[in-house]
């Protein structure tokens, strides 16, 4: 591994759709760009299979393949990727001090694309299975299951849409909620509660996702809350909607975020509160989670980092 100097013009924190464009970006623009990749090197469309909605692959990609093909693109004109987690960042003063395990570096401008995680069931059955019929992303997946019956688990606004989707390719959609009423706004309730594909199973938890790697989804395994009994219930796929956590708790108390804890960005940019640190992706992005967009925003990343270094003599 190349070593590391003591000083970058731009830091990129994260290495999916949007760190790896925002470092393609930075590149050719002779930033020489360092990726810190994080824990997991590609983001979440590492644990995708087939993408089919990214543009310029006609016949689909599969997910860590797209994410090497990005990495290797933006290595290509001078970013430095390395397989480090950011542990900590001061951005008190200019240039910032980016800390990982085992040492420190300085940053003239800091990207932030560390994504947001897709809260899970825990189920060892489940993660088994993501990809081969368990999905967190109906947008990103619901074409794959056409003419399937499937399950969504979730009680939120989130989970009413994804469940409104899915019904364009599904025979049927089953929502599992662990309560007896949904926590989603009215609307969203009212919408689900008259589409007359969608069913709703209350009081229940997913104790366990039946099926296999080659054979896919073939059922969940139910557990009444209040009865205590579980049963199985036969489906073809299941879609877990019960929300994401921003990958933004070392940020904390440094930039502005909302109650949730993504970061706030100004005016249309990428523009945190704090002047020369930048963000883009699912760090930021509260409403349509697609790789293409995070991409996007990591164009949107590096151009900003550009101007701000050249207006400031960096």
């Amino acid at each position: 591994m190349k070593e590391l100097k003591e000083s970058y013009k731009v830091v990129i924190m994260g290495s999916g759709p949007a760190g790896l464009t925002a470092a393609l970006y930075a590149a050719r623009a002779n930033l020489e760009p360092l990726v810190f990749e994080g824990p997991e090197a590609g983001g979440q469309l590492t644990t995708t299979t087939d993408v089919e909605n990214f543009p310029g692959f006609p016949s689909g990609i599969m997910g860590p393949d797209l994410m090497d093909l990005m990495r290797e693109q933006s290595e290509r004109f001078g970013a430095q990727c390395v397989q480090k987690a950011v542990t900590a960042v001061d951005f008190s003063k200019r240039p910032f001090r980016v800390s990982t395990e085992d040492e420190q570096i300085l940053a003239s401008t800091f990207i932030i694309s560390s994504g947001a995680t897709a809260r899970m069931l825990g189920l060892p059955s489940e993660r088994e299975l993501v990809g081969y019929g368990v999905s967190t992303c109906a947008t990103c997946d619901g074409f794959f299951f056409r003419d399937k019956e499937l399950v969504v688990v979730g009680g939120g606004d989130s989970a009413m849409e994804e469940s409104i989707f899915l019904t364009k390719f599904a025979t049927r959609v089953t929502v599992v909620h662990r309560r007896d009423k949904l926590r989603a706004s009215v609307i969203m309730q009212q919408r689900a509660g008259e589409n007359e594909k969608i069913d709703f199973i209350w009081n229940g938890v997913v104790e366990d996702v039946l099926g296999s790697r080659e054979d896919g989804v073939t059922g969940v395994r139910i557990k009444d809350v209040v009865t205590g009994e579980s049963y199985v219930k036969e489906c073809q796929g299941m879609f877990v909607a019960i929300g994401h956590t921003p990958n933004s708790g070392i940020f904390r108390g440094q930039l502005e975020m909302d109650d949730n804890g993504y970061l706030i960005t100004n005016n249309g940019t990428s523009e945190t509160s704090v002047a020369g640190v930048f963000a883009a992706g699912d760090i930021q992005d509260t409403r349509y989670k697609q790789a293409i967009t995070a991409a996007g925003s990591g164009c949107m990343a590096a151009m900003d980092a550009e101007r701000f270094i050249e207006e400031h003599g960096l």
